[in-house]
């Protein structure tokens, strides 16, 4: 598993970019020079505002190796396959049961339809969230914050970036570079 990219804010600039390490990297290096901003590090997939301690450098979120145990019981975890509970009214289990391929199999097969069927509406989903996520923490007070993300849920582009205008250079390209997705996705047909 990857590690995801981070971008570290300081108050509205950009100051870095990249894995966990880079970005405690930064941090330790502004708090150094005695650097006084607001320093916030976000996540650049999903928007979200990341804990970063300037003194961690090491591969922490390092994947485990191939060495570590692996867990004991029903799935197949070689193949990634993990048993949980699955809670379904008698109907459901009558007509799983009566399927030729098995409950599981079905199921298998009936979640990646659903996510085949809706993986545009969950791309633009996920973008307009992270978009609001991060716009929320870093422009909630700039003008036209409201009317920015009216547009954005709306599907209106060219309103969602005439109202990032008089914001920060990189609060607003942060901004539509998460939204990408909101727009490309929705309008793609």
């Amino acid at each position: 598993m990857t590690e995801r990219a981070l971008t570290l804010f300081a108050d509205t600039q950009a100051v870095a970019s990249g894995d966990r390490q880079t970005i405690a990297a930064a941090i330790a290096e502004l708090r150094a020079s005695d650097d006084r901003r607001t320093l916030l590090v976000f996540d650049d997939i999903t928007g979200e505002q990341v804990d970063v301690d300037p003194r961690d450098t090491s591969a922490a979120d390092a994947p485990a190796t191939e060495d570590a145990p692996q867990r004991k019981g029903p799935g197949r975890p070689r193949l990634g396959v993990v048993s949980r509970e699955v809670t379904l009214l008698p109907r459901h289990w009558e007509w799983l049961s009566a399927q030729p391929s098995g409950a599981s199999a079905t199921l298998r097969r009936l979640v990646d339809q659903a996510r085949r069927q809706n993986e545009r509406g969950d791309r633009v989903r996920r973008s307009r969230e992270a978009t609001f996520r991060f716009m929320t923490a870093m422009a909630g007070n700039e003008v036209g914050f409201e009317e920015a993300c009216r547009s954005l849920f709306a599907g209106d582009e060219a309103g969602f970036t005439s109202h990032l205008a008089a914001w920060p250079e990189d609060v607003a390209r942060f901004s539509v570079r998460l939204a990408a997705d909101a727009f490309v996705a929705e309008n793609a047909d």
